[in-house]
């Protein structure tokens, strides 16, 4: 389950964080007429991706059941190449370690309707997900503002009595209306 604080692995940028000048990165050039500068460098991302693969793993390798595996949850759209990311990571931990077999579901949330919140939450699945009976569930989404739209997920995904249900986030948003439930994994903690 979410935790009920930060994940102390996690990197925390700065209110005032750094500006790193384009000139000195490598970016898509179609994104330039968009960014004058750079906060978080992908190399970072990337960086923090594969500790928090080798976290996650290690956290489910005790409480996995070989057989039954981890039943991966990507919340579309935002996490879906944070979701691909992480995955393949964890399975290139598992050679390893023993190995851990990952299944991959996808679920829609959605509580914002273009750059406003809607104050509700939709719950789209894109399939059956009575397979989550008694199974361990890793839910990956990009990002965690409020909370809110997690509570809602992880209330929704109760419903299909999981055993366990696990919440890596790529981003954690600090603000003063966050609900107070946290990713067990995250990247940073940002503005």
């Amino acid at each position: 389950m979410a935790q009920q604080g930060p994940q102390k692995s996690a990197i925390i940028i700065p209110d005032e964080p750094p500006v790193l000048p384009l000139e000195s990165l490598s970016y898509p050039v179609h994104y330039a007429p968009y960014i004058s500068n750079v906060v978080i460098p992908y190399g970072l991302v990337l960086d923090r991706i594969e500790r928090m693969a080798e976290e996650i793993s290690q956290d489910l390798q005790a409480s996995c059941d070989p057989e039954e595996g981890l039943h991966a949850i990507c919340v579309l759209k935002g996490g879906f190449k944070f979701f691909t990311d992480l995955t393949d990571r964890m399975q290139s931990k598992n050679c390893c370690h023993k190995s851990l077999k990952i299944s991959s579901h996808f679920i829609r949330a959605r509580s914002y309707q273009n750059d406003q919140s809607t104050g509700s939450v939709s719950i789209m699945k894109l399939y059956d997900l009575e397979v989550l009976a008694n199974k361990t569930v890793l839910v990956v989404e990009d990002i965690v503002d409020t909370g809110h739209t997690l509570s809602k997920l992880i209330e929704h995904l109760h419903q299909y009595k999981p055993k366990t249900i696990k919440v890596a986030s790529l981003l954690l948003k600090r603000t003063p209306l966050h609900n107070g439930l946290f990713p067990d994994s995250h990247l940073s903690d940002q503005r």
